[in-house]
């Protein structure tokens, strides 16, 4: 399905405070270190346009929304959206281009994370390209390390097979996270309800979207 060229920010953009590389980040990720205050903070992986940061961060005010994105002209796409919504006044957003897999690995402390989100991330379909998707056996028990008790995971997909795999994977490698509950779908009356543009897109196609939230027990 093609899709529109993204729209990079002006070359005159002040994305400061909103926009930063690894390079920029201190050694431990918190709400202290990247915002300066002990609001909870939620990490979203594959942050894309940006649409879901965007929201939630105004929505929301008392917590803090660290994004992830890899490739580099969509982190700063999302910042600009970010600059646009207004989050700069909150002071409770930013945005990240790199790859969060390492961060999770040694710079995100353990139990200090509200939740983490991964929405739509590239399905990887080859087998032999499996290794490369975003939520695997690494990273499911790097969620579940980083996250409080109580701490939330949410994963949507519309891809079955890669929806089914996650499941297993964390009944048998992270059970302390719990069971898996079913986000239901939100009713959308205008483009910007929707949580993210891939989500948008699913509706709007009539494509299946599979939702799932899991809830720290241990």
């Amino acid at each position: 399905m093609p899709r529109h060229t993204i729209r990079q920010p002006k070359s005159d953009t002040d994305l400061s405070g909103l926009y930063c590389e690894k390079e920029d980040l201190p050694e431990t990720i918190s709400s202290e270190s990247l915002f300066g205050n002990d609001r909870p903070l939620e990490i979203e992986i594959g942050s894309g346009k940006g649409l879901f940061l965007a929201a939630e961060s105004i929505a929301n005010p008392d917590r803090n929304f660290f994004g992830i994105e890899i490739i580099d002209k969509y982190a700063k796409h999302s910042a600009a959206r970010l600059l646009r919504a207004g989050s700069r006044d909150h002071g409770n957003a930013r945005m990240l281009a790199g790859n969060a897999e390492p961060l999770f690995e040694s710079r995100i402390p353990e139990q200090s994370l509200e939740a983490v989100h991964v929405y739509f991330p590239d399905p990887w379909w080859k087998k032999k390209h499996r290794k490369r998707r975003v939520v695997n056996e690494k990273s499911i028990v790097n969620y579940a390390k980083s996250l409080r008790i109580g701490g939330r995971l949410h994963f949507w997909t519309d891809v079955l097979d890669y929806f089914e795999d996650t499941v297993e994977m964390i009944a048998v490698l992270a059970p302390g996270l719990g069971v898996p509950v079913p986000e239901e779908e939100i009713e959308a009356e205008h483009d910007l309800d929707y949580r993210t543009h891939f989500e948008r897109r699913s509706r709007k196609y009539r494509i299946p979207v599979y939702r799932v939230r899991y809830e720290k027990r241990s």
